[in-house]
């Protein structure tokens, strides 16, 4: 899958390497325990822990054009900061993924922004692009599942559709637990499935700079 093997648990240069390699021959790649698996664990409890009135039903487009639509989407969020040692370790960790695949692919990846994505029975994200309209920021979406003993038929599956043809599939992905995907925002048309039990996952996207002259990126 993505040119990557099913487990690849050593965080090392080939780790790296490999990922690069995938991105830069698909254009995706999808790694079974690719982070630590205490890291995983606290991520799962720390999510568990958090309160239905921290999170926010999810919505699409940005700033003047956001809003909600649940015929698109029904899932609901909560975006990481600093603020828990389990946040701080996993944005600390993906923002090394960040350094290397710069350093091997020259993206110019210049910061990581996610969510924990928690989608109760029956929830969909039908197919969409992941950059928003007018925006080129997002290079790379990813996601990390949170789903222990997740079998078929919970459902909840992530679908990458062709960027050549939205009919055509290239993976069904299973949000089994720890398992990492990596994806170009912008090419790649994609969605998640009904869910018949609640789906957890962490959401994200590697951004470049487009600050301007009287605009500073990211906006405060």
């Amino acid at each position: 899958m993505g040119g990557l093997p099913e487990r690849h648990p050593a965080v090392g240069t080939r780790f790296f390497d490999d990922m690069a390699d995938a991105l830069y021959r698909y254009g995706y790649a999808i790694v079974e325990d690719a982070l630590p698996a205490g890291l995983v664990d606290s991520l799962f409890i720390h999510f568990k822990e958090l309160g239905v009135d921290e999170f926010r039903q999810a919505g699409i487009s940005k700033h003047h054009d956001y809003h909600v639509n649940g015929f698109v989407r029904s899932d609901a969020i909560a975006w990481l900061d600093h603020g828990s040692a389990a946040s701080s370790d996993y944005l600390g960790w993906m923002d090394r993924l960040r350094l290397e695949l710069n350093r091997r692919l020259f993206l110019g990846l210049f910061d990581f922004e996610c969510h924990y994505a928690w989608y109760p029975e029956r929830a969909f994200y039908r197919k969409h692009y992941d950059g928003f309209r007018g925006s080129t920021a997002r290079i790379i979406s990813s996601v990390l599942y949170l789903n222990p003993a997740w079998v078929p038929e919970d459902g909840g599956e992530l679908v990458l559709y062709s960027p050549r043809n939205e009919q055509v599939v290239l993976e069904k992905i299973a949000p089994r637990y720890g398992k990492l995907v990596l994806f170009l925002s912008r090419e790649f048309p994609h969605e998640v499935l009904p869910v018949n039990k609640p789906r957890y996952s962490i959401a994200g996207w590697y951004r470049v700079n487009q600050s301007r002259p009287g605009a500073v990126d990211p906006s405060a």
